[in-house]
């Protein structure tokens, strides 16, 4: 007898499946023969994903088919035609200031739901993740990766450079001068150095990077949602407060929980 998926399918389109079981939400890269490359149609899926999540979801996997997470942007982008119904990067180049800064913010959003404080999002990396996989992957708040992982920067070698949202958390996960490096020279970043400098949480076998994904899964959902959102805020907001500032935060945030937790919540 054949056992039905209890994931609901919720958008399945443009290369990018959303799966919903419970808490946990499954995005899926869905063109493993073009290695996960990306496309306006693509970003403009991811962006329609991160609207259409139920409000009971809790934690957000990101993973790709097939033997790579994503190559990074289809090389179709570069050429005079582009993808179908869609502007090239020559036709973006000779439009106006105003146009083309509201095409990239347009595209730009498909990488900033990522990092919400209602979830927690968690990239399952294997193989390449290049230029915008790199970034896709940067989006999330975690990684776990595969020990057969290459990240790589390569914007810059293309005369272009990283404007998906991934320079922030790049500079945030491993330093100024070590991203400067990474971005520049566009060199492969494998597993091992990823987890030292702090772009990977765990590194595992790629056979068992679904399993070691579930496990963490399971592991964010232990504690109390309230709890979790108010931490997260407080981490994500960390960076641009002063220490004052924070410990008036943590204690704002605490008020909230002990009143939350006595029943005294407004």
């Amino acid at each position: 007898m054949t056992t039905l998926d209890p994931a609901l399918v919720v958008l399945d389109k443009d290369g990018v499946r959303l799966t919903v079981e419970d808490a946990v939400a499954t995005v899926t890269l869905t063109n493993p023969a073009k290695r996960n490359a990306q496309s306006p149609a693509l970003w403009r899926a991811l962006t329609e994903a991160g609207r259409a999540l139920p409000g009971s979801v809790r934690v957000v996997v990101l993973r790709g088919e097939g033997k790579s997470f994503s190559a990074g942007l289809d090389r179709q982008a570069f050429t005079e035609e582009g993808f179908d119904g869609e502007p090239s990067f020559l036709d973006m180049a000779r439009g106006s200031d105003e146009d083309l800064d509201a095409l990239i913010a347009e595209y730009q959003e498909a990488f900033t739901w990522w990092r919400r404080n209602d979830i927690v999002s968690v990239a399952a990396v294997q193989g390449h993740a290049i230029g915008a996989g790199f970034q896709l992957a940067l989006a999330c708040d975690l990684r776990v990766v595969a020990e057969d992982v290459q990240f790589a920067m390569r914007e810059t070698s293309l005369g272009l450079v990283p404007d998906l949202t991934g320079t922030h958390p790049l500079v945030a996960a491993v330093g100024y001068a070590r991203a400067l490096e990474i971005c520049a020279t566009g060199r492969f970043v494998h597993a091992d150095e990823a987890e030292r400098i702090g772009l990977a949480n765990l590194v595992v076998p790629a056979g068992e990077l679904d399993a070691a994904v579930r496990d963490l899964s399971a592991a964010l959902l232990a504690a109390p949602r309230d709890a979790v959102v108010e931490t997260k805020a407080l981490l994500r907001g960390a960076a641009g407060r002063t220490y004052e500032e924070q410990r008036a935060a943590e204690r704002a945030a605490q008020s909230r929980r002990l009143r939350d937790l006595a029943g005294l919540a407004d």
